[in-house]
């Protein structure tokens, strides 16, 4: 709670605090014997026409009539994690996205446009990190007309939940119709204790390429092309691991990107058939005593929201979450 119940209620935001983080109470049945208040802590993306719309941690959007404020101030932005690797929100964008590379990007002011024939949405998305150089509804305009050209729908990737995130960004989107279709986390670990789980690798093969075996496991994509392999193998020191299974398809694979202290894990599959029995564990100890081999300190990864059985296996491991991001698409209907 941001208000105790012996301190006086009084608002103390206005209009003109767009953009900083709140802490607010308001009313939520005004016509109710007795106030019933809620509580939303945020960062306030608009207030226009007696509504207020405060962007929570996880991009939730909290919609608040004026009229029903009790209390409201501006609080400092979220306290520093006591667990994981420092890092900024900057920091940690560049090197997922430098593990994850698309067939060919554009700058748009600091903007960057990727684009990777359709292979997933991270590499074919836009990375806003900065200044467009344009008013974002002209940006984003541009945006539609790039991907249009090559036959791919327009996505944008945007954070929030940490500081420097993009929730104005993602506020704007929504105002101009583009629809939310996934949130991830990305988390953050120490890589030195995930290099020292108790897992058996002995039956972990390390590998500098994906081959054929491995993609076979590998369930992302449908014909594996060329620009499959690309993206897969791209980022400055990378790492694929797979565990033997039966008819030339590993049991489980994963991959590695090294990039200075920075450890990405990714795309950690295994067999249906024998969840639950180590081998993702396996597989990222191994990955993760190579990166420390090469160097690393520190281990990110992302998962998706409503992956609850992955999120509970990182939560084992220490991950925990530094901030959300979302893919935003572009609808003509």
């Amino acid at each position: 709670m941001e208000f105790t119940g012996g301190g006086r209620l009084e608002v103390r935001i206005t209009a003109a605090d767009v953009g900083k983080r709140v802490s607010v109470r308001y009313v939520t049945d005004p016509g109710a014997a007795g106030a019933r208040f809620t509580d939303a802590v945020g960062v306030l993306t608009s207030w226009d026409k007696g509504v207020l719309l405060i962007t929570r941690r996880t991009g939730e959007a909290v919609r608040i009539a004026e009229a029903s404020l009790a209390a409201g101030k501006v609080v400092p932005a979220a306290p520093a994690r006591r667990r994981g690797p420092s890092a900024g929100f900057t920091e940690l964008a560049r090197a997922a996205a430098h593990a994850w590379q698309p067939l060919e990007s554009e700058p748009l002011g600091e903007w960057t446009l990727r684009a990777a024939a359709g292979f997933t949405r991270r590499a074919n998305s836009v990375l806003p990190l900065g200044d467009p150089g344009l008013p974002v509804d002209a940006a984003l305009e541009r945006v539609r007309e790039w991907y249009a050209t090559r036959g791919l729908p327009a996505y944008v990737q945007a954070s929030t939940g940490a500081e420097g995130t993009q929730e104005l960004l993602c506020a704007d989107l929504e105002r101009l119709g583009w629809v939310r279709e996934i949130t991830a986390e990305l988390r953050t670990a120490p890589l030195a204790p995930l290099g020292d789980l108790d897992a058996d690798v002995t039956a972990v093969r390390l590998s500098r390429s994906a081959d054929e075996t491995w993609l076979r496991r590998y369930q992302r994509f449908g014909e594996p092309g060329p620009h499959v392999v690309k993206v897969l193998g791209s980022g400055p020191s990378v790492w694929f691991a797979s565990i033997p299974g039966t008819e030339d398809v590993p049991a489980a694979i994963g991959r590695c990107v090294v990039d200075g202290r920075w450890a990405g894990f990714m795309a950690v599959e295994v067999d249906p058939a024998r969840r639950r029995g180590g081998l993702a564990t396996a597989v990222m100890t191994a990955l993760a005593r190579r990166a420390l081999d090469e160097g690393a300190s520190a281990a990110w990864l992302q998962v998706e929201s409503d992956n609850d059985g992955a999120r509970a296996l990182y939560d084992g491991m220490g991950f925990t979450v530094h901030h959300h991001y979302h893919h935003y698409r572009w609808t003509d209907a």
